[in-house]
């Protein structure tokens, strides 16, 4: 994407398989968002810090060192990211894993692997497009376009 395009809001993808989490940023970044990447709940913490506007995390839930549902807690747990909306991916979830999210008020799960148009509707419902996005920030969208009195 080019630097002159306008952007999206900003995601934080956090999965152990590198290469899906390459392919995961690459498409939503096709779709206009800003995506940081890590590969363990200490990555991700790290990347939070440093980047106070993220709006939203995509966790896988099985992880190594860490699951995902350990990172939701941390977040769950410190006051100014107490409410970011958090979507977990897994190709193995349980029910005690569902039942986890659904306390700690998980936004979405999504089965590996990613179902990419599913996942691009919810961003898209949970952040809509504006016109702003579409057209860029210099620009003037159709309905924008000025009123006369002779109209």
């Amino acid at each position: 994407m080019s630097s002159s395009s306008p952007t999206r809001q900003q995601i934080l993808l956090v999965d152990d398989e590198e290469d899906a989490l390459i392919e995961l940023a690459e498409s939503l970044e096709n779709e206009g968002f800003v995506c940081f990447t890590a590969s363990s709940v200490t990555e991700a913490l790290q990347e939070l810090t440093l980047n106070p506007d993220i709006a939203l995390v995509i966790t896988d839930l099985r992880m190594p060192e860490e699951s995902g549902i350990s990172l939701i807690k941390r977040l769950r747990e410190h006051t100014s990211r107490s409410h970011l909306p958090v979507i977990v991916m897994s190709g193995h979830a349980e029910m005690d894993d569902v039942s986890d999210m659904l306390r700690l008020q998980v936004l979405d799960l999504f089965r590996k692997p990613i179902y990419l148009v599913r996942l691009i509707d919810t961003l898209n419902s949970l952040f809509p497009i504006t016109k702003r996005y579409l057209y860029g920030a210099n620009t003037f969208a159709p309905t924008d376009a000025c009123v006369t009195a002779d109209s």
